[in-house]
């Protein structure tokens, strides 16, 4: 089996998944710091909730945490010669793709749906969880349920292809499910259960075919173009 073709199996898509994760770090940090000044957290992060609680809800220690977190980060991307994935050349045509991605997204969904609305605001909150959604979203719908869904799948009888769709739909499924469950959920509507469901498919085709550094970047500039358009 060829490298390309091995590629093209893999159950994180044809990007590059460890660059992805290099690329995609920054915004994780931003958002984790930027929580320590907003009034809430995305509502599928687990994370940041344990490593607040862990620091004994103690913002000085949580912020140590992350700027050592972050000069591990920068130690290894050096150590393993992968700091070269932060060039200009490299993010520039990656925002710019994932921004065409954004805008298309944005223009096009409210024609689908025109009844379609979206709960943002114009806050530094908004912002916030903006970043937010971006990354620990696209870690749980499209890194873990859509990755591990087709991983999962490809351990049956189903064709690649078919274990892709089911993947794909579930997820974005689940996706749109999570916006409405919990303490911060919306209540149920037909026109946005379904408005993000579509999104949710459309990132998930865009984790599978570009990378998931696109999907998060894409998802990013997609809530904050919502947000700047209300």
């Amino acid at each position: 089996m060829t490298r390309r073709r091995a590629a093209r199996e893999s159950a994180f898509g044809r990007g590059d998944l460890t660059a992805s994760l290099v690329l995609v770090f920054p915004l994780l940090l931003a958002y984790e710091v930027g929580v320590l000044f907003s009034s809430t957290v995305n509502g599928v992060d687990v994370i940041t909730r344990a490593v607040f609680a862990a620091c004994g809800h103690d913002r000085a220690m949580y912020l140590l945490v992350h700027v050592t977190l972050a000069l591990a980060y920068l130690a290894w991307i050096r150590a393993r010669h992968r700091d070269r994935t932060l060039a200009l050349d490299i993010v520039g045509p990656l925002v710019v793709e994932a921004a065409l991605y954004a805008l298309t997204l944005g223009l096009i969904l409210p024609l689908v749906l025109a009844q379609a609305h979206l709960a943002l605001g114009a806050t530094g909150d908004a912002i916030v969880i903006s970043l937010g959604a971006g990354v620990h979203e696209e870690l749980v719908f499209r890194l873990g349920a859509m990755a591990g869904g087709i991983a999962l799948l490809r351990r049956t009888s189903l064709s690649p292809r078919a274990a892709f769709v089911i993947a794909l739909v579930g997820s974005a499924i689940l996706f749109s499910l999570a916006h409405h469950m919990g303490a911060y959920g919306e209540p149920f509507r037909v026109h946005a259960f379904v408005y993000r469901a579509i999104a949710g498919a459309l990132f998930g085709i865009v984790f599978w075919y570009r990378s998931f550094a696109h999907a998060v970047y894409a998802h990013v500039l997609y809530d904050l173009y919502v947000l700047l358009i209300r």
